[in-house]
């Protein structure tokens, strides 16, 4: 094993793909932006589609075509583009464009016609997110224009959609106008004369929990990696070993400053994983790790290679294994670390480095 060791089941993305559509009853999008959130777009691109999965989502370009070049063939959408992106590429390797305003349509509308295909589009509404998305007062002319470009040949609007704000507080008077504004402009779409055969607003959470946002397909992004409601599988052990052991009087200084000094005699274990390789320093003060049969804390400043765990009086030596986070009643979970660190799991999965490899099981994937 290297130095960390991200060891990430593939049976359990399966698992969660299958449980999601039980619950939802509707087409499932995997969301494998940010190199699969961390655990691998590629190899839970294929887990995914193999469970049941019917698109795949990406954020950029270069991880659409990323998709296409392993040979994967499952329709992809990809949804937010640089002013200068070059549609030609992505129209030719059949990839579904999310459009969100009328320079980026009139944009992809010219790729279209250089190329002589047509474009794949679906059409975003910004329903209250504010963020990607034409507005209510600019809906009615974007939809006009793609209908007039579908006319031409130039486009295939296959979707509209829209985002979702807040969709883990389903009670929230917000997600109700969200879904209203959704429904109004799908209707205007309609009414344009457009037919796209998906709608889709819904994200990991309102999958789960929210029906009446659920159309015709849902996005999981965090539900496909199990690290968030109840009842999944997480798809990610985060591991190291032991590397020095020293035993130390109390009144030693650990780390940097020193922050932290020792209360007692203990045996200090040092990790070699830091902040380059995802261990966030927002989380000082609160971490632990699986040492040993038992939880133990992170002591002093997690440095950028490196943090130093306070064993206690356990017997270790170098080679031990630690857990930092995987699935287990007893062991650390993402859950624990984004609470550590004041953040969400998403941020601590994407954060994972470079430095920490991947191993993948198949476990029941490999069946499929």
């Amino acid at each position: 094993m290297s130095l960390g060791e991200a060891v990430i089941d593939l049976g359990a993305v399966a698992a969660n793909v299958r449980t999601v559509a039980a619950v939802a009853g509707t087409e499932l999008m995997a969301v494998v932006k940010a190199d699969g959130f961390g655990h691998g777009a590629v190899e839970v691109a294929r887990a995914a589609v193999a469970a049941g999965a019917t698109w795949l989502g990406t954020t950029s370009a270069a991880e659409a075509l990323h998709l296409r070049s392993a040979g994967l063939t499952t329709p992809v959408l990809s949804w937010l583009h640089a002013p200068d992106e070059d549609f030609a590429r992505l129209i030719a390797a059949r990839v579904d464009l999310g459009v969100s305003g009328l320079t980026q349509l009139h944009a992809v509308a010219a790729a279209a016609r250089g190329l002589g295909l047509p474009a794949q589009v679906q059409l975003k509404a910004d329903t209250g997110l504010s963020r990607n998305g034409a507005r209510p007062e600019d809906w009615a002319d974007l939809v006009a224009w793609a209908r007039k470009y579908e006319g031409e040949d130039l486009f295939r609007v296959r979707g509209v959609w829209s985002h979702l704000a807040n969709a883990e507080r389903p009670a929230d008077p917000a997600v109700t106008r969200q879904i209203d504004a959704f429904e109004d402009a799908v209707r205007v779409a309609r009414d344009a004369g457009l037919d796209p055969p998906l709608t889709h607003l819904a994200n990991s959470a309102a999958a789960l929990s929210l029906p009446r946002a659920r159309f015709d397909l849902c996005r999981i992004g965090i539900a496909l990696y199990g690290a968030g409601p109840p009842g999944l599988r997480p798809a990610m052990t985060l591991r190291s070993r032991v590397v020095n052991v020293k035993r130390v009087p109390a009144g030693t200084g650990v780390s940097y400053g020193p922050d932290h000094v020792t209360a007692r005699p203990a045996t200090l274990a040092l990790l070699p994983l830091g902040y380059a390789d995802g261990v966030p320093r927002a989380a000082e003060g609160r971490a632990e790790v699986w040492l040993g049969g038992r939880r133990c804390p992170i002591v002093g400043r997690i440095a950028m290679d490196q943090c130093v765990i306070d064993a206690g009086d356990l017997p270790v030596r170098p080679g031990d294994p630690v857990v930092l986070f995987g699935p287990g009643p007893d062991k650390p979970a993402v859950t624990d670390w984004a609470r550590w660190a004041g953040t969400n799991p998403h941020e601590i999965l994407t954060g994972i480095g470079a430095r920490v490899t991947r191993r993948y099981q198949l476990g029941e994937a490999r069946h499929r």
